[in-house]
Formats: structure tokens, sequence, C-alpha cells
């Protein structure tokens, strides 16, 4: 099996914010533009036209309705992809070394060239964020776009990652989340940034930002004025919206 290394020198990872999410697939579209001739390419598509289609997508957004306690309903857009966890069991469980995590940035990524197509990774993985590609036989995943962030042929503002690029809400951020004096980590210290599924233990480094309550600005809004989420029991650190998200995951799993 292969091991994790003790430490990484930094942290690189996502800061999603679900309050400024709109659903849009911005990013799910320019994700599957970029790494189809980039780093894990090609990423496969079986009958794109036909009532059968499947493929490989790095990144998914799923949309949910959340009630409230008055009685309405409330939107979420809940972006997923690998979430380049510290203790990522994904890695552990692969009999090859093909997945593995780099000691340089905390980034988790696959040998093609290793990999036996086993999915043992995918098994593991309690995010669905390992993709299995029927043509190659190997499973791919996201790579925080390493042929972008590292480019010096492009310029410094586009060496992130092709979903945070492309986001026209600024709902997605990119940085070293193992450095606390930046601007990412004081944003998940100020908005109470979360782990997805902080119970299983594999701590991720994607974190999210959670909704905010919404407030009316309009008399004639006066019944709309709060929208708290129904309060949900935390067992395991998770909380509210978060915690709702983790049990959806697990029933659609």
């Amino acid at each position: 099996m292969t091991s994790l290394p003790n430490q990484t020198k930094r942290k690189l990872g996502l800061v999603i914010d679900l309050d400024t999410c709109v659903g849009c697939q911005a990013c799910v579209t320019n994700c599957k533009e970029w790494n189809t001739g980039g780093h894990m390419a090609p990423l496969t598509d079986t009958n794109p036209y036909q009532a059968e289609v499947d493929g490989v997508w790095f990144n998914r957004v799923h949309t949910y309705e959340v009630s409230t306690l008055e009685g309405e309903s409330r939107t979420l857009n809940f972006p997923r992809s690998c979430l380049h966890c510290e203790d990522a069991a994904c890695v552990t469980v692969c009999p090859t070394g093909a997945s593995y995590k780099r000691t340089s940035d905390g980034i988790v990524l696959v040998d093609e060239d290793k990999c036996i197509g086993c999915k043992l990774c995918s098994w593991a993985c309690p995010y669905g964020a390992r993709e299995y590609d029927v043509f190659e036989g190997v499973m791919k995943k996201c790579t925080l776009c390493v042929d972008r962030i590292y480019n010096k042929n492009l310029d410094k503002e586009d060496r992130v990652p092709a979903c945070v690029l492309t986001c026209p809400t600024g709902a997605r951020h990119f940085g070293d989340l193992g450095d606390p004096r930046s601007s990412i980590s004081k944003l998940v210290s100020a908005r109470s940034g979360q782990d997805l599924m902080p119970e299983m233990g594999y701590v991720p480094t994607n974190k999210y930002l959670p909704q905010r309550e919404k407030t009316a600005s309009l008399s004639l809004a006066t019944h709309h004025a709060t929208a708290r989420l129904q309060p949900l029991e935390d067992t395991a650190g998770a909380t509210g919206l978060l915690k709702w998200v983790d049990n959806a995951l697990e029933k659609s799993g």
C-alpha cells in the first residue's frame, strides 16, 4: 500500500462559498475544457448525445432544496470535487503507488503509468471524487490544475485552477491553507469554514463556507425576513447546512 507524507510544505486547496455559488456550471464546463487537454487528458465521454450518456468529470455541482423553519425553501448549490485530504484513504489503499500525495504542495494525484484500474481508491473515497475512465482503464481525478498553477507562460493572475478562474460570482478561492497568514486562511477563519464529513477523519484540505442567513430589506418581504436552516444534530463537528449535505451525500452514495 502507498504511504502518505508525514507533512507537506504547503497545503494548496480550494475554499468554496456556498452563499455566492449560483449553480451556473461554469466551473464544471471550464474544468472539463481545460483538463480534456491537460495533465490527466483525455477526459472520456461515452454516448454524449444519447440516453446512456456518461463520462469523466472532475467537478460537479449538485442542487438541493433546503427547508427553513418558516416553512419556506432555499436553494443550495453544492460543488463537489477532490478535497485533497491530509489523511487520504484513496492513497493508502492503492496497491501500486499510483495514487500519491505530493510533499511539496499536498496535492493528491494519480500516476496513470502505475494505475491498474482496480478502483480501490474510488471505494475508499467517501466524497465520490474518483472517476474511472472506461477507455483508458485508469482512475482520474482533480489535480488542482497543476499544469496551470505552476505554468510561468501564463500571467500570474491566471495561475489558478480553471474552476476558480471562470467563476462569475467569485464563489471559489484558491491558495495555501497551511499558511494561517494567507488570504484564503483568513477567509476560512472569518466565515467559519468547515470540512465536509469531518466524522470520516480524512481531514479535507478544501473548505466550505456556509450560507449566510437571509434578511429582507423591504417591508413587503417581512415574512421572508430570516431563513434559518432546520437544526440538525451535530455528531462529529459538522453543523447545520454542511451536516445536511453530509447526510444527503451518504444517502446518494
